[in-house]
């Protein structure tokens, strides 16, 4: 494999407040769902799998999710 160096004086485009306000959320959001799954994993892990009367149906959480994203999203005339 050959090597090539890296390009010298690129300049980092730097973005507006509000964007990188944003993309700092984004990254919270994303940092906090993993570590919920992370703890739900542990979970699994130290304990072994919930019993069936703990669980929920796979179709009650996606019709939940489907009407979660139909209130969301406005009426179509």
């Amino acid at each position: 494999m050959s090597e090539q160096s890296a390009p010298a004086d690129h300049a980092r485009q730097q973005l507006e407040p509000a964007a990188a306000d944003a993309v700092r959320a984004y990254a919270a959001r994303t940092r906090e769902n993993a570590d919920r799954l992370a703890a739900v994993l542990e979970d699994i892990a130290a304990n072994g799998l919930p019993s069936v009367e703990d669980c929920t149906l796979w179709e009650e959480l996606r019709e939940a999710n489907l009407a979660r994203l139909a209130r969301q999203r406005p009426a179509v005339a």
